[in-house]
């Protein structure tokens, strides 16, 4: 699956050039991007198809080669979410909004991450359990109904873990007594 990452992890450092499979597409000031491997200029709907077939790739700017990877993943979603059905409420927009700047920042994109690998697994299994079976938007909606509250039970599994490991931490390090001073 297309995933944004940082240059360094998918970039030779010292020449600046791609790892092997990786597909680069560039970005030019006229908004077009343009596929390095085909050589030809692509829309935002091919770029959609590739992470749909779970092509690699980054996209730079063509002029300071600056990784825009999540900005063009990011407008394929404002596209997806504005046309068509929405997968995001208002509310839960506005739930994500709050969690920028906020201390639970960090914490939250990797509990979504993991959230999601976690539907994608339980997905797949169900599809390798059911070889052969066709599977419309309306059939997953319904094999799919009591999945919320599994995907509850393991948030609510996750988070205890997590509540674990500060408390954890909080006997280790308290929080609010500088090192080598006297509690007040």
């Amino acid at each position: 699956m297309a995933t944004a990452r940082k240059k360094a992890a998918t970039t030779n450092e010292q020449t600046g050039e791609a790892k092997p499979g990786l597909r680069v597409l560039k970005k030019y000031p006229n908004r077009r991007l343009y596929d390095t491997q085909t050589s030809s200029y692509i829309t935002l709907a091919d770029v959609k198809r590739m992470v749909l077939d779970g092509v690699d790739f980054e996209v730079h700017d063509a002029k300071t080669q600056e990784d825009l990877t999540r900005a063009i993943l990011l407008q394929i979603i404002l596209e997806e979410e504005t046309g068509g059905v929405p997968m995001f409420s208002t509310a839960s927009l506005a739930q994500i909004i709050r969690f920028y700047g906020h201390a639970m920042q960090g914490v939250m994109g990797g509990l979504l991450e993991r959230q999601m690998q976690a539907f994608t697994d339980m997905q797949q299994r169900f599809t390798e359990q059911t070889p052969g079976m066709p599977f419309t938007p309306e059939a997953w909606t319904g094999l799919m109904g009591a999945l919320p509250t599994q995907v509850a039970e393991q948030s609510k599994t996750l988070m205890n873990q997590w509540q674990e490991q500060l408390k954890n931490a909080g006997a280790m390090f308290p929080f609010g007594v500088p090192p080598g001073s006297k509690k007040p």
